[in-house]
């Protein structure tokens, strides 16, 4: 029934159809977490990666109410600097279908439509997860929900830093997530390599990722898996000097009351402005270096 909502690109269909690797990519990214022209460079620069590792990348967004499980070079371009793109998790897809909207889809919204499409593997920067102050606020990102729900696996460099990391593995441990750390014994923390917290479960081999990915589906367990991969070290910046940033931006956050969906976009802003640029172009690298492991994983799966 929701494939009447859904256009899949002749190339992705027909890489799915033959069994050639297809990774998912979502487009929050290109709408709401980088400046015009850097997203829709990284965006074509990560399909890029894909397609050299020989993947077809499957960028997902929402365009006029219908799900586009891939979308053209014209269509990133439009997504960058489109007005009214709503940021799309599990909860928005019935309105902003039904009402023909512009979506850009988040990590959870992107697991979602690539698990209705048959994709196995999803590339991100970072996922959400717990929130600093969540004690009081109670927000939690809807991305851990659909990663205890939805069987994709998710590429990405860890959570994002401005979140309370701690607290966000305490969670995917509670609801039964598998995490793991690629080729390192700490967790990444985004910006920079180490988190200071350990990592549970290391695997340095794609191979043996995929191997997990498969043993996972056929003992019939529901849910996704996640694959954090830190930062290449050239490009990191250091956990200690990110703290103090994002601390400083947390502070603002709070004296100009913004909350919901609008926190993490001014957070990554504020971050930007505060580093002075330094912050983007280690999203940039980051994401570069998830899909080339990303899409060695799904060559394997």
């Amino acid at each position: 029934m929701y494939r009447n909502f859904m256009d899949i690109k002749p190339e992705v269909e027909k890489a799915l159809d033959e069994g050639t690797p297809v990774v998912a990519l979502e487009s929050t990214i290109i709408s709401h977490g980088m400046p015009y022209p850097k997203n829709v460079e990284t965006a074509l620069a990560v399909e890029e990666v894909i397609r050299k590792n020989g993947g077809v990348p499957a960028t997902i967004a929402i365009i006029g109410g219908r799900i586009k499980i891939g979308i053209t070079a014209d269509e990133i371009e439009y997504m960058a600097k489109a007005d009214n793109v709503l940021k799309v998790s599990r909860r928005d897809f019935p309105l902003v279908i039904s009402e023909k909207l512009d979506g850009a889809t988040t990590v959870a919204g992107t697991m979602i439509a690539a698990n209705m499409a048959g994709i196995k593997v999803f590339v991100t920067g970072g996922i959400g997860g717990v929130h600093r102050g969540a004690g009081e606020s109670f927000d939690i990102s809807a991305d851990l929900e659909e990663l205890k729900m939805t069987d994709v696996a998710v590429v990405c460099a860890g959570v994002k830093s401005i979140l309370d990391i701690g607290a966000t593995l305490e969670y995917l441990e509670t609801s039964g997530v598998p995490v793991i750390t690629y080729g390192a014994d700490s967790f990444p923390a985004f910006y920079s390599r180490e988190s200071g917290f350990p990592a549970e479960c290391r695997i340095d081999e794609p191979e043996k990722i995929a191997s997990l990915i498969r043993t996972k589906d056929q003992l019939g367990l529901r849910g996704g898996i996640l694959i954090a991969c830190p930062i290449p070290a050239e490009d990191e910046i250091a956990f200690d000097k990110m703290d103090v940033v994002i601390k400083k931006a947390l502070r603002e956050c709070e004296e100009k009351g913004i909350k919901g969906k609008r926190i993490t976009p001014f957070l990554l802003s504020k971050v930007k402005d505060l580093t002075e640029g330094s912050s983007l172009e280690a999203n940039i690298k980051l994401v570069l270096n998830n899909a080339d492991i990303g899409a060695k994983i799904a060559a394997e799966i």
